[in-house]
């Protein structure tokens, strides 16, 4: 191993171990498991995709929102962005 080491973590330094004394092999996969691999790449790279969509806010709303962008120093719809992809993946929660 080299002195880079010391950046490493447990497990990084188990998989760099395991690594260096070839427990790792090259096996080659059949083409309906790379079609399988594909699909799931296509898959991937679609839900990173934007849609366009239209949202009405009260006029009140949206210029909050768009002063808090600015104090944020990012464009609101990144914010709005934000927001939702936060509250999609439970990083936050709405009390109703």
């Amino acid at each position: 191993m080299n002195s880079d080491t010391k950046y490493l973590d447990n497990e990084e330094l188990e998989l760099l171990k395991s690594l260096e004394s070839d427990e790792w092999t090259n096996d080659t996969i059949n083409t309906d498991e790379i079609n399988e691999y594909k699909n799931y790449a296509k898959y991937t790279k679609a839900l990173q995709e934007k849609k366009q969509t239209t949202i009405r806010f009260a006029v009140s709303d949206l210029a909050i929102i768009k002063a808090k962008s600015k104090e944020l120093g990012i464009g609101y719809q990144n914010l709005i962005q934000l927001l939702v992809h936060n509250y999609a993946t439970d990083k936050i929660k709405i009390a109703l």
